[in-house]
C-alpha cells in the first residue's frame, strides 16, 4: 500500500468520496451529515491522503484540515473490500504525522454515533471524547473527539 497527498479531484477518488457520502446518507439525515466537499480539501487549505494498492487503485483517504492549532479529520474513508487489511489505521497514522509536521497541538474529530467500527478505530489510536469544536453543534448523532499530539 502507498499513501501520499493527492489532489482529491481525481476520478478513483471522487468514486470513494461518492461511496463515502451515500454510506453516510443512509445512517444519518442530511443536516447531521457535516461533508467537505472536495474542492475544499486541495492545498493549501488541506492536506488530502490517498492510499493505492498495488495496482494504484484508490482504496481509501482522508484529509486532515489545519486550524489554528489543531488539525481537523474530515473525509476519512476505506473501500469496502480493502477493511481490516490495516488501511485505516496506516491513514490516520499519516494524518498524525501531518499534524505534527505541522506543529498542530491536536487532532479533532467529528463521526457518527452510528458508526462503532470508526469509533473503535479512533478510540484504540488514543481519541477520546471532547465537546463540539470549531462551527458544530451538538448533535445527538454525532461524536467528536481529539488527541492531544
Amino acid at each position: 500500500m502507498r499513501l501520499q497527498l493527492e489532489s482529491p479531484r481525481q476520478a478513483d477518488v471522487l468514486a470513494l468520496i461518492s461511496q463515502l457520502d451515500a454510506y453516510q446518507a443512509a445512517l444519518y439525515p442530511a443536516e447531521s451529515n457535516h461533508l467537505m466537499d472536495p474542492a475544499a480539501l486541495e492545498p493549501p487549505r488541506a492536506h488530502f491522503i490517498v492510499a493505492r494498492d498495488e495496482k494504484l487503485a484508490a482504496v481509501g483517504c482522508a484529509a486532515l484540515v489545519p486550524h489554528e492549532d489543531y488539525g481537523e479529520i474530515k473525509r476519512m474513508f476505506v473501500a469496502p473490500s480493502q477493511r481490516g487489511k490495516g488501511v485505516a489505521q496506516a491513514l490516520l497514522a499519516r494524518l498524525e504525522w501531518e499534524a505534527r509536521s505541522a506543529g498542530l497541538s491536536a487532532l479533532k474529530l467529528e463521526t457518527g454515533v452510528s458508526q462503532p467500527e470508526a469509533i473503535g478505530l479512533y478510540q484504540r489510536a488514543g481519541f477520546k471524547p471532547c465537546p463540539p469544536f470549531g462551527a458544530y453543534q451538538p448533535d445527538p448523532l454525532s461524536l467528536f473527539m481529539s488527541k492531544d499530539l
